[in-house]
């Protein structure tokens, strides 16, 4: 139970007291957060859920009960290419952050020995990204491009006899650009989780005859598994969802989830792009259950 006093205008013993049971002052603090969760999260995936259920034609949607655009989502194999090439271009992006993440990361946690010199690189690797996502990724064109830095630096050193065609407008350009733009959300959660490693344990393993590697695969990468989970779950969620980044730099030759619901709405088709949603929701769902069965972050929250 908690007491719940309340004071008269200068006196200075209680006037009223009121016993509240802990269970419900809990409830209670918890209230605001749930109501914001529920009015901006719960609420909108419940509106996605009733409106992929609905009717509609090239002027308008009505509201009914119908599971065609499930039917017509899960039954066409140009659907479930998409998926795939979806999960690909997730797949790729993921192994490559992650590589590039866990050294850059391992850099500055284990080699750069002041504190001050961490935060300065670290501020150093964040500048790109104070920048628009659209910025970023369209300065990849002249860099790419046909008549670009790389392909004129190719021909006139000799060689290539001719532009490579498969730098910009294609699949490589979409990795290569979604990489560039979700390193960091690998890097930083795998910073911090090493970070917290304890230096006496590498100073025990190095004690104990350990070697370099031995350190690294024994103590460093199962410590900073959770920081990989985090990271893991950050660029996977945000290559699904990503559409812009498809759309500009594959040049409409490739496609996406996010890409053909985009596509759905334009068309005003918002029910079939709701039951996509819904569909990638799951299938994403299912991929962040999967990373927190294998790996605990709890300690990292």
């Amino acid at each position: 139970m908690v007491e719940v006093r309340f004071l008269g205008v200068g006196e200075p013993k209680p006037k009223r007291v009121i016993r509240v049971p802990l269970r419900l002052v809990s409830y209670i603090q918890a209230t605001p957060l749930m109501l914001i969760l529920g009015a901006f999260l719960l609420l909108p995936i419940l509106m996605i859920g009733t409106v992929s259920f609905w009717d509609y034609d090239f002027a308008q949607m009505y509201p009914d009960f119908v599971t065609f655009n499930y039917t017509e989502t899960l039954g066409s194999w140009v659907t479930w290419k998409i998926y795939f090439n979806t999960l690909k271009f997730a797949f790729i992006v993921w192994a490559i952050t992650l590589f590039v993440g866990f050294w850059v990361a391992y850099f500055l946690a284990f080699h750069v020995r002041t504190s001050t010199m961490q935060s300065v690189l670290f501020l150093v690797c964040t500048v790109p990204f104070l920048t628009s996502n659209i910025i970023r990724m369209i300065s990849w064109i002249p860099v790419l491009g046909r008549n670009g830095l790389i392909n004129s630096a190719l021909v006139n050193a000799g060689i290539v006899p001719q532009p490579i065609e498969w730098l910009l407008y294609s699949d490589f350009a979409v990795v290569l650009a979604m990489v560039h733009l979700y390193t960091l959300f690998m890097v930083t959660p795998i910073f911090n989780t090493m970070m917290r490693i304890d230096r006496s344990l590498l100073e025990a393993a190095r004690d104990a005859g350990a070697s370099g590697w031995q350190i690294l695969t024994n103590v460093i990468i199962p410590l900073s598994k959770p920081g990989m989970a985090i990271g893991t779950i950050f660029v996977v969620t945000l290559v699904m969802a990503d559409f812009s980044t498809v759309q500009v730099m594959s040049g409409g030759q490739s496609a996406s989830v996010a890409l053909m619901m985009k596509n759905q709405m334009s068309l005003l088709q918002y029910p079939a792009a709701a039951a996509n949603a819904v569909v990638l929701l799951a299938l994403v769902l299912l991929m962040v259950a999967a990373i927190l069965r294998v790996v605990d972050i709890r300690k990292e929250l």
